[in-house]
């Protein structure tokens, strides 16, 4: 049994064929799913998508990708959701410095306020850091949550270190089955097994196989085996290990 900790399977790729997918995904071994919302206008389709299909669980939050067209008042909306809700974790938020049209500091302001109603209501997160891992540990210092997942992780060994002593995991996906990542590859062959979670991002980042094509759920294994491989173990530890490493710091699940 495997658990994909970050699947966007509320994403409009997958409007056309979404039972397929799933279908898929279980029939592969991906027994548990992680689907976190990007924006307060997105959480209604996350809940009803978590509650359709079997294993699937949410995570809501606001994605700093879409901080330009949220509202201040969101904040307040998504608090009154995760009172009444109880998701696996506040996500997916943080920080993008990789696009460069999105107001840093508008940014700053939706994560922080999301870190704090994590506190409030005593849930991990789910971290979006690309570019911006240092100023996201800035203000994970600064307010202090339960742990968590570094999304996508693709910093330096210290950076990891800097995670995993505030109590979070780093999630691997595609990104590691290309030969040239030389670096998160090394990161997911030498880091200690219990801070890592596999994740596949679907639809997005693809791995090396789909030729930039649509990514799903169901190459999630596929996915492990490379790390698998990499580390020197079998398929079967690192599938026990790191869905126990994900039911610790996502309790909800």
């Amino acid at each position: 049994m495997m658990i994909d900790t970050h699947c966007h399977l509320d994403a409009a790729e997958f409007d056309a064929d979404r039972d397929a997918v799933h279908a898929a995904a279980l029939a592969a071994g991906v027994a548990r799913m992680v689907v976190p919302s990007v924006a307060v206008d997105g959480l209604q389709k996350a809940k009803t998508i978590v509650a359709r299909y079997s294993g699937c669980v949410a995570a809501y939050g606001i994605h700093p990708m879409a901080v330009m067209t949220a509202r201040e008042s969101d904040i307040a909306t998504l608090g009154q959701w995760l009172a009444a809700e109880v998701p696996v974790a506040v996500g997916e938020i943080g920080l993008d410095h990789y696009v460069r049209d999105i107001d840093p500091a508008r940014q700053e302001w939706f994560f922080v306020e999301q870190l704090q109603l994590a506190g409030a209501f005593d849930l991990p997160v789910i971290l979006h850091v690309r570019r911006a891992i240092d100023p996201v540990l800035k203000q994970l210092r600064r307010f202090k949550v339960r742990g968590g997942i570094a999304h996508a992780f693709n910093g330096s060994r210290q950076q990891a270190e800097e995670f995993i002593k505030l109590g979070f995991k780093l999630g691997f996906g595609g990104a590691m089955t290309f030969d040239g990542s030389t670096r998160i590859r090394e990161l997911a062959a030498t880091l200690p097994l219990e801070s890592i979670v596999l994740e596949t991002d679907a639809p997005d980042i693809p791995p090396a196989w789909l030729n930039r094509g649509r990514n799903a759920p169901a190459e999630l294994p596929r996915i492990a085996q490379v790390m698998a491989d990499l580390r020197g173990i079998t398929l079967a530890e690192l599938a026990v290990a790191t869905s126990a490493n994900a039911r610790r710091v996502l309790p909800g699940l």
